[in-house]
C-alpha cells in the first residue's frame, strides 16, 4: 500500500459521553445472529452512531428491517438519549404499520433498556431482543449499515453545520441506500425493490 500511495480509510474519534447511564440487561438475545428472515416486519434491528460537525456531534438512530435490509425509521439529535431511540422506533412503526408482533434487536445501551423505551415497545406490540453485552457482532447488520454510510457518504469529513450533516444523511438513506444500493442478500436487488416484490406476491395470492 505504501509503494502504491494507498492509505486505509479510518473513522474519527469516538465522542466522550455525557449521555451515559447504567446499562441494564432488559431482554435476552432472541435474534442470536439469525439475520436472514422470511418476511418484512418480522425482525427489526436498531442502533445509534455519531457524525462529526464543527458544531459538535450529531447522533443518528436507525431502524432496519432485516428482510430487505431497508431503513424503515430513523431520527437525529444533538444528544444520544432515549428520546432519540424512541423517535426512530416511532418513525418505523408509523411508516410500516405492522399488523403482527415485531421483534426488535438492539444493544444493551441505556437508551434501549430505559423504562420509557420499554413502555413504548409494549404500546407498539414490539418484542425486544438484546445483544450480549459488549458484543457488536450480535448486531452486525446495523453496524454494517453505519460502516457503509461513513465510507460511501461521510468519508471522514467534518460537516460545517449539523444541518449539513442532516441533509447528507437524509440523501444517503432515502435517495441512495433504500432505492438504489443493491444487496447480495436481496439477490442483487435494492431494499425497496426486494420489499416491493414480497408485497406484490402476497397481494397476488
Amino acid at each position: 500500500m505504501r509503494s502504491e500511495g494507498l492509505k486505509a480509510r479510518r473513522g474519527y474519534a469516538v465522542p466522550r459521553g455525557y449521555y451515559g447511564g447504567h446499562q441494564d440487561h432488559a431482554a435476552s438475545n432472541l435474534l442470536n445472529r439469525e439475520f436472514d428472515v422470511s418476511e418484512p416486519n418480522q425482525w427489526w434491528v436498531t442502533d445509534i452512531t455519531y457524525i462529526k460537525t464543527y458544531q459538535g456531534f450529531l447522533f443518528l438512530a436507525v431502524v432496519m428491517d432485516l428482510y430487505a435490509r431497508n431503513i424503515v425509521g430513523w431520527s437525529m439529535s444533538d444528544r444520544m438519549t432515549e428520546d432519540l431511540a424512541m423517535s426512530a422506533i416511532t418513525s418505523a412503526y408509523w411508516r410500516r404499520k405492522p399488523i403482527k408482533t415485531v421483534h426488535l434487536h438492539s444493544d444493551q445501551g441505556s437508551q434501549y433498556s430505559s423504562r420509557q423505551f420499554r413502555k413504548l415497545l409494549e404500546a407498539y406490540n414490539i418484542k425486544p431482543s438484546m445483544s450480549r453485552r459488549g458484543n457488536c457482532h450480535d448486531n452486525a447488520v446495523a453496524e454494517s449499515f453505519f460502516s457503509n454510510l461513513k465510507k460511501e457518504k461521510i468519508r471522514r469529513q467534518i460537516f460545517r453545520t449539523k444541518d449539513d450533516a442532516k441533509q447528507a444523511v437524509f440523501h444517503y438513506i432515502e435517495m441512495i441506500y433504500n432505492p438504489k444500493r443493491r444487496h447480495t442478500s436481496n439477490n442483487r436487488l435494492t431494499p425497496n425493490e426486494y420489499d416491493r416484490q414480497f408485497f406484490e406476491q402476497v397481494e397476488s395470492v
